[in-house]
C-alpha cells in the first residue's frame, strides 16, 4: 500500500511539474505581442482530468452496495506544430480493496502536411452506433460492470500505430497492433458475472487462453472516410482476433448410461476477419444513421453430437439502422440492431436472428445546467430490457452531480439475467 501511494504521489508531482515546464517553454518561445499564424497548429500544453465519487446501491434484498468507487483521472497533453503527446492515467480506489492504477492512453503524435501518425497506447473509436459495438472492434472492452460505465471507461487502450492520410474530404486510416488484448470479463464473484449452466461441474484449463506476442499474431485494420456537409461515410476492414474467448467443451460420457460424467473446458481465442461500414445522412430535421459488418471465422457453441469440442465455425452479419431528431428542444434517438448467423443450424446455442432496439430521449433545462435523460435497451427476442434514467445538474463550473438508476426487466437474455441487479447510483465529479 505504501508503494502504491508513493507511485501515485510521484505521478501527480510529475504531472504538475511537466505542465509548469511546458507553460514556461511556451512563454520563453513567444515574443511579446506576437500572434500565432491561423493556419499553423497552435502550440499548447494542457493538464486536465477529474475527481469523482461513484456510489451505487442495489434496490433488491438487503440494499447492498453495488459499487463504491473513488476516481482520480489525469490527462497531460502537449501539442506543437509538428509533434504532440498525451498521457492519461486513472486511479481507482475501492474501500477494502487494492488501489487500481491504470494507464488508459500514452502516445506520441507526428504531424505532416497530409498525414498524421500516432504511436503508443490509444483508444480508437469507430462506427456510428450508440451503446453497441458493430464496426467498433479495434479497442477491446472492459466488461467488469457490464455496459454501465461511460464508454470512455469501457474501451481499453491498445498499443499500436495509427496513421491517417488526408486529401480534400477523404481520409484513409491504417492501424497496426503488434500485441493482442481481449475483453476484460467480470471477476468470478461479481454480480455482473454471467451465469453458465453445465450438467456437471466443469474443469477449466488455461492451455490456449492466451495469444502469444509475436509478429504473426498482430492485428491490422483499415478505414476509408468521406465527410461532407450532407453525409459522413466510412468503409472498414480488419484482420483481428475475437476479443472474447470461445469455450471449447470436451465431454466424458458413460458408455452404459450415456450420461455426461466430466466436462473439460478450454477457453481459446480465434482469428476473425471483418468488413463493413457506416454512415450518417442529414435529411431535413432528421439524421439517419446506419452501420453494418460481415464477420468471418466466428466460433459458436453447439450441441451437435459429432462435434468433439462443442464448437463450430460460422459467419455472421451485424447491422444497425437509426434516426435522430429534435422536437420542442427534446432530443430523440432510436436504433434497431440485428445479428444474423449465416448457415444457421438448430443445434447452435445462439438463435439465427438476435434483435435489439434502443431509444434515447434527452432535454436540457435551466440554461443547460440541468439535463434529464432516459435511455433503454430492449431485447426483442427475450422481452427483457435495461432502462437508464439520469438527471445531471451542473452545480458550478466543472462541478457535476448525477443521480441515476439501472433497471433490468425480464428473466432471460443479456439483460434479464441481471434482473436482481437493479440499482440507484450517484456520481459527484469535479473536472479541472
Amino acid at each position: 500500500m505504501k508503494l502504491k501511494n508513493f507511485i501515485m504521489a510521484v505521478i501527480f508531482f510529475m504531472t504538475a511539474n511537466y505542465t509548469g515546464l511546458f507553460a514556461q517553454e511556451d512563454e520563453m518561445n513567444s515574443e511579446p505581442g506576437s500572434e500565432p499564424e491561423i493556419e499553423e497548429r497552435v502550440e499548447k500544453a494542457l493538464l486536465s482530468g477529474y475527481i469523482r465519487n461513484y456510489m451505487g446501491v442495489l434496490t433488491n434484498g438487503d440494499n447492498n452496495y453495488a459499487i463504491i468507487q473513488n476516481t482520480f483521472d489525469t490527462k497531460i497533453e502537449k501539442q506543437t506544430k509538428n509533434v504532440g503527446f498525451k498521457a492519461n492515467s486513472v486511479l481507482y480506489h475501492y474501500p477494502e480493496k487494492d488501489i487500481e492504477l491504470t494507464l488508459r492512453e500514452a502516445y506520441v503524435d507526428m504531424y505532416f502536411k497530409n498525414m498524421d501518425i500516432r504511436i503508443g497506447k490509444q483508444q480508437i473509436i469507430w462506427g456510428k452506433a450508440d451503446g453497441v459495438f458493430i464496426t467498433d472492434i479495434v479497442s477491446p472492452k472492459d466488461m467488469r460492470e457490464f455496459l454501465l460505465p461511460d464508454f470512455e471507461e469501457i474501451r481499453i487502450g491498445v498499443t499500436g500505430v495509427k496513421s491517417d492520410l488526408y486529401w480534400e474530404d477523404h481520409t484513409l486510416q491504417f492501424i497496426w497492433l503488434p500485441v493482442f488484448s481481449g475483453t476484460r470479463p467480470p471477476e468470478i464473484n461479481s454480480i455482473w458475472r454471467p451465469e453458465a449452466s453445465f450438467p456437471v461441474m466443469p474443469v477449466f484449463h488455461e492451455d490456449n487462453e492466451k495469444v502469444e506476442n509475436s509478429l504473426k499474431n498482430s492485428e491490422a485494420f483499415a478505414k476509408y472516410s468521406l465527410m461532407t456537409s450532407q453525409i459522413d461515410f466510412e468503409l472498414m476492414g480488419g484482420y483481428t482476433w475475437d476479443d472474447d474467448p470461445v469455450m471449447h467443451v470436451y465431454k466424458t460420457i458413460n458408455p452404459v448410461t450415456k450420461q455426461i460424467t466430466a466436462l473439460d473446458v478450454y477457453p481459446e481465442y480465434h482469428r476473425l476477419a471483418a468488413a463493413g461500414g457506416s454512415f450518417t445522412f442529414t435529411l431535413g430535421p432528421f439524421v439517419l444513421r446506419g452501420e453494418g459488418a460481415y464477420y468471418s471465422g466466428k466460433y459458436f457453441n453447439s450441441t451437435a453430437s459429432e462435434l468433439k469440442d462443442s464448437v463450430i465455425e460460422k459467419n455472421y452479419v451485424n447491422y444497425m439502422t437509426g434516426v435522430d431528431f429534435t422536437i420542442w428542444d427534446i432530443k430523440n434517438s432510436t436504433q434497431f440492431i440485428q445479428k444474423i448467423i449465416l448457415d444457421h443450424t438448430s443445434d447452435l446455442n445462439d438463435d439465427k436472428f438476435q434483435n435489439l432496439a434502443t431509444y434515447l430521449i434527452s432535454r436540457d433545462f435551466l440554461n443547460e445546467t440541468l439535463n434529464i435523460q432516459f435511455f433503454v435497451y430492449y431485447d426483442i427476442d427475450n422481452k427483457s430490457s435495461l432502462m437508464r434514467p439520469k438527471i445531471t445538474y451542473k452545480y458550478a463550473d466543472g462541478f457535476d452531480i448525477l443521480l441515476a438508476a439501472n433497471i433490468f426487466t425480464g428473466s432471460q437474455g443479456k439483460f434479464g439475467q441481471y434482473n436482481d441487479n437493479d440499482m440507484v447510483y450517484s456520481k459527484i465529479s469535479y473536472h479541472f
